[in-house]
């Protein structure tokens, strides 16, 4: 089969840039909204910054979490590294940058939904209007996957 046969494929473009995503997105949470802002950490809901105990335990939480985060995004460079050496993937930006805005969003929603709400170990900032700050996660997640969702079909048409 000659180059020109090969029929590209978007797919795998796709899996890499929204595992990127996922990790890349819990970068930014830990880094910004546990470390500089310190306005939450995993589990300082039902652990609060009280004592010395809590403290740590809720700095092994975060190291966890970043652990997590660090195993997504090497996955997501591994998978992306591997479709590099694929010639039946359709390198495309707006296929790269609309899968990683996705996984970033499905993060926010995913952990959103889950630590925020279901499980209540933490919000986003704590305290008086807590709701809305939760609510505001969760809104911003859903735009990152739309406008995402929306790179990529563009993508498609270009063919």
């Amino acid at each position: 089969m000659t180059k020109s046969e090969i029929v590209h494929q978007q797919r795998p473009l796709i899996v890499a840039g929204i595992i990127l995503g996922l990790g890349l997105s819990g970068f930014i949470d830990g880094i910004l909204l546990h470390q500089i802002l310190q306005w939450h950490h995993m589990v300082s809901t039902i652990k609060p910054l009280t004592n010395d105990s809590n403290i740590d335990l809720n700095m092994v939480w975060d190291g966890l979490f970043h652990a997590l985060d660090f195993g997504l995004t090497v996955t997501g460079i591994i998978l992306l590294w591997r479709a590099g050496g694929r010639d039946d993937v359709d390198w495309s930006s707006s296929t790269f940058f609309g899968s990683i805005l996705i996984g970033a969003g499905l993060f926010d929603v995913v952990e959103g939904i889950i630590n925020h709400q279901i499980l209540g170990i933490h919000h986003v900032k704590p305290g008086t209007n807590q709701l809305t700050w939760d609510l505001g996660f969760l809104v911003f997640g859903a735009l990152l996957v739309f406008v995402g969702w929306i790179m990529l079909q563009k993508s498609k048409k270009s063919y």
